[in-house]
């Protein structure tokens, strides 16, 4: 039987990468010269940490960030830029963690909608990924348009197309 799987993750590498470029593109802009600046991608825990003068600077260092990251072709969904940047003595500091793997709640999510939308298809959650089992690859294809319309708010990416 055809399937597919759905997965929500960030390469690793590929989101260095979007940070190495913000850390230049930062650096050499004339309104951050003279202009204490941390941008720091801890690897382990997918969390970005930015440290700045003010509140205004943090925010355009994420949008550096967001612009960046699309441009490595990063769901900018994939950021959760919730937290409020925090004063710590005379700088901002804000934690910006990345979304890496379907957490349980969002993987039920996306299997009510599945199932909601009436296709004919099975679903089984499977730690950090939804496998998708269809009799009809056309199924499937129906399953991957209504989760990109569905707007869940999600990275979701559509692995492992087994016909």
């Amino acid at each position: 039987m055809p399937s597919f799987d759905i997965a929500s993750t960030v390469d690793i590498q590929t989101l260095d990468n979007a940070i190495n470029v913000v850390k230049k593109e930062i650096t050499n802009r004339f309104d951050f010269k003279a202009i204490h600046v941390v941008i720091d991608l801890n690897k382990k825990d997918y969390v970005i940490k930015l440290e700045s003068e003010s509140e205004m600077k943090i925010q355009q260092i994420v949008d550096v960030i967001l612009s960046r990251s699309i441009k490595q072709g990063i769901d900018p969904s994939a950021f959760d830029f919730s937290k409020e940047a925090l004063p710590s003595g005379k700088l901002f500091k804000k934690d910006v963690p990345v979304r890496n793997g379907l957490k349980q709640d969002d993987a039920k999510k996306v299997v009510k909608m599945i199932k909601d939308s009436g296709l004919k298809v099975q679903t089984a959650i499977m730690d950090d990924i939804i496998r998708v089992t269809g009799k009809k690859i056309d199924d499937l294809q129906d399953v991957i348009a209504a989760c990109r319309a569905a707007n869940l708010g999600l990275p979701l990416q559509y692995i492992n197309m087994k016909g």
